[in-house]
């Protein structure tokens, strides 16, 4: 019995403990927004502005798996060649981070620079 006991005791602990931590990553999130707007108000184009909107709306883990170019388009109708520089622009204001290539590139807020 008091095996069982303790494991419970472990188990609700770490049930705190993952809530905490998910507390904390949404403050973050919450406080990263509004220093993310003000450090690049003014440099974005309309079509940036609105994806960037969009990926704030999806909440702490944006896109599930990542802005894609095709995502970019979808959401601003733009052409491949404008989505193509805007989305390297954002990259190089350090409003979006890069991972992968080709058709497997996918971007995500840069809000550690924020």
């Amino acid at each position: 019995m008091p095996d069982r006991q303790i494991k419970q005791g472990s188990n609700f602990a770490n049930i705190v403990l993952e809530a905490q931590n998910n507390a904390i990553r949404r403050v973050a999130f919450y406080v990263a927004k509004p220093k993310f707007y003000e450090k690049h108000r003014g440099t974005l184009n309309e079509r940036q502005e609105k994806v960037i909107a969009r990926i704030f709306r999806e909440g702490i883990d944006g896109f599930k798996g990542g802005l894609s170019a095709e995502n970019y388009i979808s959401i601003t109708g733009t052409s491949r060649a404008t989505a193509t520089r805007d989305l390297q622009n954002l990259i190089e204001k350090g409003a979006l981070t890069k991972t992968g290539e080709l058709r497997h590139t996918r971007y995500h807020l840069g809000l550690a620079k924020a």
